[in-house]
């Protein structure tokens, strides 16, 4: 309990100073020559907040806990100084273990391993559910010094004697919010109970929820706090709300991505059907589009993340659980088709564009029980949210019969920043709504046009909105 407060006090105390972070370049972390050639090859410049600020810890034998976002370069963060850490000792026996929720967060840190120690022979496997195991045995038994394996995959190799972690040094719990997300803490803490006591742990994470914060409690001996950019969203990132009922998400979409800057679009909903149900929506509309949702194979996962990364699908529907860990260059969009559960899912989201240096832009639609919700990413963003509406395009059309309206009170049972989950309005405030709105409740006839909704026109004392076209 008195670790568990540490920690937490660790964190509120740890300063926002990466804005303010010295040039340096990777010399001076004074890496191994090996590796120092490997990284000239890649032609990284300047080391990245989260480096600069985990890898001198990390050289000198520290735990570490790291709170930071997709993309901030997090991966290189501990690959690099247990590559070097490994430059000297024995060879051909695990030394490192990296566990991962998902098979692409696996496999990108493995291939990131070979780009970043191409020079310095030595091995790293993977360990994964979905394909025969035989492959990736006879790897380990070729003499592995860092295994990056999911923990469902690594215990079952534990239990048949196949893999042998008592020379293990390092351990590496990447992503652990989104490993409890998926349920895998039960098979973590399996794992950590067969692992040598005397270890280094780093763990990141992009959230501190209280299940990551009691392992980190258990499992991080006097840690080094490292907390990257407050899970606000990069600077490269423009917003947007779109407000629209419900009903005319799709067909707002559609005309969304009829836009030629519309390079390629990753498109966020919340329910595993409704991905796969969009997805083929936009496939009979004539648009290249894929989904990625977790009752997938492997196989079929990996296509639509390879295919989606080639250019075959302009368009990947996805779910936020399977979304985490895809690793896609020059995504030029991310639409928030449906809301997320949190801010900081939003923050996950809308990572996935500006990457890089380059620009991207995050959309959103929203209905007006989301109102409170967009106020509470507007708090974390500093900075009001512009409302969005699309020429010509035709808000006036009628819902479908049983559908509510925007012009309504009422939330979806998201938290707000005060921790609450406010209640859905009730039939009878969508009623009232909906006549203040000028329709006919349940059908949406004879309603105004949308911008008379004061949502849109941010009479809330948000932003006011601006209309576009389709360019």
């Amino acid at each position: 309990m008195q670790r568990n407060k540490k920690i937490e006090n660790n964190l509120k105390n740890l300063s926002k100073k990466e804005k303010g972070e010295k040039n340096m370049n990777f010399e001076a972390f004074n890496l191994h020559p090996k590796i120092m050639a490997g990284i000239r090859m890649l032609d990284y410049q300047e080391p990245t907040p989260i480096q600069q600020r985990s890898i001198p810890p990390v050289m000198e034998g520290r735990d570490v806990m790291g709170l930071a976002q997709t993309g901030t370069g997090k991966t290189a963060a501990f690959v690099l100084p247990i590559l070097h850490r490994l430059m000297t000792g024995p060879r051909k026996c695990v030394r490192a273990l990296i566990l991962a929720p998902t098979r692409e967060l696996a496999e990108q840190t493995h291939e990131a391993i070979g780009r970043l120690g191409r020079n310095t022979q030595l091995k790293s496997a993977t360990v994964y559910g979905g394909v025969n195991q035989n492959t990736q045995i006879s790897r380990l038994r070729g003499g592995a010094e860092i295994v990056v394996a999911c923990p469902g995959r690594l215990i079952d190799l534990l239990n048949q004697g196949v893999i042998d972690l008592t020379c293990m040094e390092a351990l590496v719990l990447d992503e652990a919010d989104r490993m409890f997300d998926m349920g895998f803490l039960p098979d973590v803490r399996k794992i950590l109970s067969r692992l040598p006591a005397q270890r280094q742990t780093l763990l990141f994470s992009a959230t501190m929820p209280d299940d990551v914060r009691a392992l980190a409690a258990t499992v991080l001996q006097n840690p080094v706090s490292v907390r990257i950019g407050d899970t606000v969203p990069v600077s490269t990132v423009s917003h947007a709300i779109y407000p629209v009922d419900p009903h005319l998400k799709t067909p707002l979409l559609l005309r969304i991505l009829d836009r030629k800057d519309v390079k390629s679009a990753l498109v966020f909903t919340r329910t595993k059907a409704r991905t796969t149900r969009l997805a083929n929506q936009m496939k009979k509309s004539g648009y290249p589009a894929a989904s990625l949702q977790g009752d997938l194979s492997q196989n079929r996962r990996q296509e639509a993340i390879d295919g989606f990364r080639s250019g075959k699908y302009r368009v990947l529907v996805a779910t936020d659980i399977a979304a985490r860990g895809i690793d896609v260059s020059g995504i030029s969009h991310v639409i928030n088709y449906d809301m997320p559960d949190t801010v900081d899912a939003y923050t996950h989201r809308i990572g996935r564009t500006g990457r890089a240096a380059r620009t991207g832009e995050a959309f959103t639609f929203a209905t007006l029980p989301d109102r409170d919700f967009v106020r509470s990413i507007e708090h974390v963003l500093g900075e009001k949210l512009e409302r969005r509406r699309l020429e010509n395009f035709d808000y006036t059309l009628p819902a479908p019969k049983g559908a509510t309206p925007i012009c309504r009170t009422g939330n979806q049972g998201r938290q707000t920043p005060g921790g609450k989950i406010p209640m859905r309005s009730s039939a009878g405030h969508a009623a009232v709504s909906a006549r203040a709105a000028g329709t006919t409740p349940g059908t949406g006839r004879g309603r105004k046009d949308l911008s008379q909704c004061p949502f849109l026109k941010g009479s809330t004392g948000m932003k006011s909105s601006r209309s576009e076209s389709v360019r």
